[in-house]
């Protein structure tokens, strides 16, 4: 088995707060992503195995959510207002599989498996029709010391990817899942995927 570190990169990904929240508590183990609108490749590359998560606020959008996680929504959405100057890391990522689709039908069997509705699922197949969406599977860890800094004019912006103007403090942390509980679920997703 791997022995997974805090990452020695200050990379993260940029992800709505929900789906971060949601990862964070294990309620799901995959993400979607295929580039964000200013990628200087114009197309999602999976930089790094091992970074932190960033949410972001802006562009929660309720209608995207499945209703049994618009409590989380409205969570994520307390603890932020628009002249916020900081936002906190809790967590990072350690991604065991990048697995390309361009099957819609594999997309809709994902569903049980994410907080999205299968419109913003089909908007992400959609977009950019010929390039496949990365489904990644995250090994979420969390910080016991979360990090707070302060929000960078770098930060903004549809980028996937950005990279903490701070060095994040060493911090112990702990897998969200078990490694029995992560496999499990990781199974049946790529059972589904085949």
């Amino acid at each position: 088995m791997m022995t997974i570190t805090q990452p020695a990169s200050t990379l993260s990904l940029k992800e709505w707060a929900v789906a971060v929240k949601a990862l964070g508590e294990g309620k799901q183990i995959i993400t979607v992503r295929k580039g964000g609108l200013y990628e200087e490749t114009r197309e999602f590359v999976l930089e790094r195995d091992t970074f932190y998560l960033y949410p972001t606020y802006e562009h929660q959008k309720p209608e995207m959510i499945k209703p049994e996680y618009h409590a989380d929504l409205q969570a994520t959405q307390a603890e932020w207002s628009p002249d916020q100057q900081t936002v906190t890391i809790r967590y990072f990522a350690h991604i065991t599989d990048d697995v390309e689709l361009l099957d819609e039908g594999k997309l809709r069997a994902l569903n049980p498996y994410h907080i999205w509705t299968d419109n913003f699922a089909d908007v992400r197949l959609h977009w950019k029709k010929t390039k496949p969406l990365h489904i990644l599977f995250a090994r979420v860890y969390r910080l016991h010391q979360p990090f707070t800094l302060p929000i960078a004019e770098a930060y903004k912006g549809c980028k996937s990817w950005h990279h903490l103007l701070e060095e994040v403090p060493p911090s112990d942390f702990s897998p969200v899942l078990t490694d029995e509980a992560y496999q499990a679920k990781r199974a049946e997703i790529l059972n589904i995927l085949q």
